[in-house]
């Protein structure tokens, strides 16, 4: 008998059928983010990288050009287990032939080439708007008091809205468009109300437009602070889901995105209740919204688990978002989205239908007893086999392939 039919006598004891959980895995997709591959700073500007957001480490090798970040997302794509999508940022358009408009101007076209890469992949894409490292981002985007400044990015998010319009429709597959803004004040306000007031009104006009609510599916991400902005974000919590309620848009919870005693696992439950759809950012903060790799960690797995006990996994848009330039980038995308892969699948394998009756009958001893034994269950045979099935290594050896390709390809730029 096999590694794997031992694994899944032993989980059938608790009523659980592991084929079920791996068909299961196979088809949740996963929104990895583009922007690990070169430190966020894509290819409409030169400049550093602001919004209250950092990428620390110059480990060697970041992508430079659209077709180094293309064949990067191609290696970590190879060594992901599934089918998933791409996330792209706004300031990853690619010009041609000298052409450059600014972002209130970027149209389909300027995107043509990540369709084409999604289309020869079979790989769906998601959209957001860049609202940072641009000269009109240095302090207000949407909740600005320069009105020009204000309106400037109104119409890049319309345009955005355009733009994942069509990803949509040449994808066959809803977009996921978030919106996020790093509006804030370093020290303590004396006006909260009128930079939400203007955030609010611009979002309404961003809204008005009319656009397809079935091939655009907008959400609105909050942030508790960034650098600089330590004292007050214009798109508090309180604010991001008031106003997502308010529009029928979808609520976006970024993990790193709360104080450090908040946890975005008891959050699901509450927003699901009221809202049709939920969309994460799921990453790993230390100490602050450091956007740390994924790490197969206790919050890792008590978000996934309230993933799957969901009544429609697909209710919940699932994404990536981190940075890390330290380490090996390729592999940080690897090592990440097959942590949240595992997590998954731990949260797939658990009888959850036993565990919630345990609770309603007040059998919390056994209740206790049996989610801790369940932690030393073998795991790890069933994602052997999800990987086998899905034709990727399974084991610590695929990391000898991110070492050939850092030799063959990464080293070299310089």
């Amino acid at each position: 008998m096999s590694r794997y039919e031992e694994a899944k006598k032993i989980y059938s004891r608790i009523g659980i059928d592991t084929d079920k959980a791996i068909e299961t895995l196979k088809n949740i997709p996963i929104s990895i983010h583009c922007w690990q591959g070169d430190d966020v700073i894509g290819f409409d500007t030169k400049g550093s990288l602001t919004g209250g957001i950092q990428t620390t480490g110059n480990y060697p090798g970041k992508a430079r050009t659209p077709e180094e970040l293309m064949a990067d997302i191609d290696k970590a794509f190879s060594l992901i287990p599934g089918k998933h999508k791409l996330n792209l940022h706004a300031n990853y358009a690619i010009f041609e032939d000298g052409e450059f408009v600014d972002r209130d101007k970027i149209e389909p076209k300027h995107f043509k080439k990540w369709v084409e890469f999604a289309k020869e992949r079979g790989l769906g894409l998601d959209f957001n708007p860049t609202f940072f490292s641009h000269p009109k981002a240095s302090s207000f985007t949407l909740s600005s008091p320069d009105e020009e400044i204000r309106k400037f990015w109104v119409n890049h998010a319309i345009a955005c809205i355009r733009i994942s319009e069509y990803f949509a429709t040449e994808l066959n597959q809803p977009c996921v468009m978030n919106i996020w803004i790093p509006d804030g004040y370093k020290d303590i306000p004396a006006d909260r109300i009128s930079p939400r007031a203007r955030f609010k009104k611009s979002l309404d006009e961003i809204l008005d437009i009319d656009y397809d609510k079935e091939k655009v599916l907008v959400c609105l991400e909050s942030k508790v602070f960034g650098i600089g902005m330590e004292s007050y974000t214009v798109g508090s919590a309180e604010f991001c889901l008031s106003y997502a309620a308010s529009k029928g848009i979808m609520p976006l919870m970024d993990n790193g995105h709360y104080h450090p005693t908040e946890v975005v696992s008891d959050k699901i439950s509450s927003l699901l209740l009221f809202n049709k759809n939920l969309a994460l950012h799921v990453t790993r903060p230390v100490r602050w919204d450091s956007d740390h790799v994924i790490l197969l960690d206790d919050e890792t797995k008590e978000i996934c688990k309230e993933i799957v006990r969901c009544d429609d996994i697909s209710r919940i848009k699932i994404a990536t978002d981190y940075f890390d330039a330290s380490i090996n980038r390729v592999a940080a995308w690897i090592i990440g989205v097959r942590n949240l892969q595992k997590a998954l699948l731990f949260g797939l394998l658990q009888p959850n239908n036993l565990l919630s009756n345990l609770q309603l009958k007040g059998e919390l001893t056994e209740l206790m007893m049996l989610q801790e034994e369940i932690k030393t269950y073998p795991m790890g045979d069933i994602w052997e086999e999800f990987c086998k099935q899905n034709n990727v290594i399974a084991t610590e050896e695929w990391f000898n392939e991110i070492k050939t390709y850092e030799k063959e390809i990464l080293s070299k730029r310089a």
